[in-house]
């Protein structure tokens, strides 16, 4: 009697695609949770848990420009010869997500809720 195959190993994609889901269903609930009723000072906070301007690296664009930055450096990795021809914009979009993205949400913040800040 020869054992049946099992299943066969999850692939690199295979887990980046997973994980990109629990990130879409976790964006869901917090999407969700904005249906009810919510008021500039709660939304504020909800704003500022995504974007951390003392830290970062906390937020979800923190998180999500160092993951660019990580591609970058591999890129720089797989294409030596080219000067890292592939991580600079990759360098770039990580720079532009907190840059652009993160300040735009902070001044967003900052409407809803001026005197948040100092909290």
């Amino acid at each position: 009697m020869t054992a049946a195959p099992g299943p066969a190993p999850r692939t690199r994609i295979d887990r980046v695609h997973a994980s990109a889901g629990i990130v879409q269903l976790a964006l869901q609930q917090i999407e969700d949770e904005l249906r009810g009723e919510t008021g500039a000072q709660e939304l504020a906070q909800i704003l500022r848990e995504l974007h951390h301007e003392d830290h970062r690296q906390d937020g979800v664009f923190g998180s999500l420009a160092q993951l660019l930055t990580v591609a970058g450096q591999a890129a720089g990795r797989i294409e030596p010869d080219r000067d890292g021809e592939m991580s600079c914009p990759l360098h770039e979009a990580a720079a532009l997500i907190t840059e652009n993205a993160g300040l735009q949400t902070y001044y967003a913040t900052r409407a809803l809720d001026p005197q948040g800040e100092a909290a």
